[in-house]
C-alpha cells in the first residue's frame, strides 16, 4: 500500500503536453505583487507627469462645481454636464490606458506570453462547494498568501512611518496651501518615501515571482503513472506500436519484393494486363512439371511500370480484364499461380507461344470459376460475364 502511495507521489517535472493543458484550462504562471509593483511605477510616473497641469486642472474642476445664476445659459443647460464627462473620460484615458498597457506587458513577461483560456470562465462547482471552500481557506496557499500579507504591510508600514516621522513638520505645514501647492509639495518632499517603497515592493513583487514560479512548477507536476498514461495517448500503446511496426515492415518488405520483381519482367513469358489497371508478369518453362510463377504483380503506376518494361523487352502483352483481376487477388509474386487458373492460363500461354513462333491462332477461351470474378476493389461479382 505504502509502495502505491509512493507511486503516484508527483515527482517528474511536467511534459510540453501538461503545460499546454494547464494554459488550455487557465492555469498560467502570474504574481499579483509584481501587477501592484508594476501599476505603483506607472502610476507615479503618471502622476509625476501630470503635476505640471495639476494646478489649472484642479482649477477646472473647482469651476465646473461652482454655480452662477449670471452665467447659466438656459438655452444650452447641460453644457456643463457634457463638460464634466468629457473631462472625466479624458481623465480616465490618460490614466487607464497606460495602467492596462502595463498589465499586459506585466503578464507577458512573468507569464512567457499572453494566454486566453475560455475555460477559466466556465461555471466549476466545486467553486461553490462549502468543504472545497473550507479547504482552500486553510490550505499551505492559502497561509502563505496571510504570511506574506503580514509581512508586506509591516514593511511597507515600518519604512512609511520611518520616513513620515523624520519630515512631520513639514507634513504638517501643508495643510496651510491649497490643494495643488500641497500635491506639489508632497511629491517634491517625499522622493526619499517614494524610491523606497518602490525598492520595497520590488525586492517583494520578486519574492513573489519567485515563490508563484516555484508553485507553479509544483502544481505542474506528475506521478509516473500519469507520466505513462500520457507517453500511451500520445505515443499508444506497446501492443498498437508493436501492431504498426509490423505493418510498416510488411509495407516496406511489399514494396522491396514489387521494386525487385520488376527487374524480372524481361523474362515473363507473357503480361496479363486489365488492361490499364493491373499487370501480372508470368513466367512458365516449357517442359516443366510446375505451374506457371508470378514474376511481377501491381495495379495503377506499378502496372504501367510492368507494361512498359514488357515493351521494352518485347515481352507478349494479353488483355483479360477478368482474368488479370483473378490473379492479382489470389495471385503472390514468386509463387505459382492458383490451381483454378490453370486451364485459363495454359490457353492463354499457348496461344502466345504460337504467336511468338510466327504461327496462326485463334484467341484463347478465358473460363474461370464465378468465385474467381473479382471487380476492381477485389469484390466477387458473382457473375460469369467478363467485365
Amino acid at each position: 500500500m505504502a509502495e502505491e502511495q509512493d507511486s503516484q507521489e508527483k515527482t517528474e517535472e511536467p511534459t510540453q503536453r501538461k503545460i499546454e493543458k494547464s494554459l488550455e484550462d487557465g492555469q498560467f504562471l502570474t504574481s499579483k505583487e509584481m501587477f501592484v509593483f508594476t501599476s505603483v511605477l506607472v502610476g507615479l510616473l503618471t502622476l509625476i507627469a501630470f503635476v505640471s497641469v495639476m494646478p489649472s486642472f484642479l482649477a477646472y474642476w473647482k469651476g465646473l462645481f461652482s454655480f452662477n445664476l449670471h452665467d447659466i445659459d438656459y438655452n444650452q443647460p447641460f453644457i456643463g454636464i457634457l463638460k464634466l464627462i468629457k473631462h472625466v473620460i479624458i481623465v480616465t484615458l490618460f490614466i487607464g490606458i497606460p495602467l492596462i498597457i502595463t498589465a499586459l506587458i506585466t503578464q507577458f513577461c512573468v507569464g512567457g506570453g499572453l494566454n486566453f483560456s475560455p475555460k477559466a470562465f466556465t461555471f466549476k462547482s466545486n467553486k461553490i462547494n462549502p468543504i472545497t471552500g473550507l479547504k482552500r481557506m486553510f490550505s499551505m496557499q492559502s497561509l502563505v498568501e496571510l504570511i506574506k500579507s503580514i509581512l508586506k504591510v509591516i514593511l511597507l508600514g515600518g519604512i512609511s512611518f520611518y520616513i513620515i516621522y523624520a519630515d512631520i513638520y513639514k507634513i504638517i505645514n501643508l495643510s496651510e496651501r491649497d490643494l495643488g501647492q500641497a500635491l506639489s509639495g508632497y511629491l517634491m518632499m517625499f522622493p526619499k518615501l517614494t524610491v523606497a517603497l518602490l525598492l520595497a515592493l520590488a525586492i517583494i513583487a520578486a519574492i513573489d515571482f519567485m515563490w508563484q514560479k516555484h508553485s507553479h512548477t509544483k502544481k505542474l507536476k506528475m506521478s509516473v503513472k500519469e507520466l505513462k498514461d500520457e507517453m500511451k495517448e500520445t505515443d499508444g500503446s506497446p501492443e498498437v506500436k508493436q501492431k504498426i511496426r509490423k505493418l510498416q515492415n510488411e509495407i516496406s518488405q511489399r514494396a522491396s519484393k514489387q521494386s525487385t520483381a520488376l527487374k524480372d519482367v524481361k523474362d515473363a513469358s507473357v503480361i496479363i494486363t486489365n488492361p490499364t489497371h493491373f499487370a501480372i508478369a508470368l513466367k512458365y518453362d516449357v517442359g516443366s512439371e510446375g505451374a506457371p510463377v508470378i514474376l511481377a504483380l501491381g495495379r495503377g503506376l506499378m502496372a504501367e511500370k510492368i507494361m512498359d518494361l514488357a515493351k521494352e523487352n518485347n515481352v507478349t502483352i494479353f488483355n483479360s480484364p477478368l482474368l488479370a483481376r483473378a490473379l492479382y487477388f489470389t495471385g503472390e509474386i514468386g509463387k505459382e499461380i492458383s490451381e483454378k487458373l490453370y486451364s485459363s492460363v495454359a490457353a492463354i500461354l499457348a496461344y502466345v507461344f504460337k504467336i511468338n513462333n510466327g504461327e496462326e491462332a485463334l484467341d484463347p477461351d478465358v473460363d474461370l470459376p464465378t468465385e474467381l470474378h473479382f471487380d476492381e476493389y477485389g469484390n466477387n461479382l458473382k457473375s460469369g460475364i467478363e467485365l
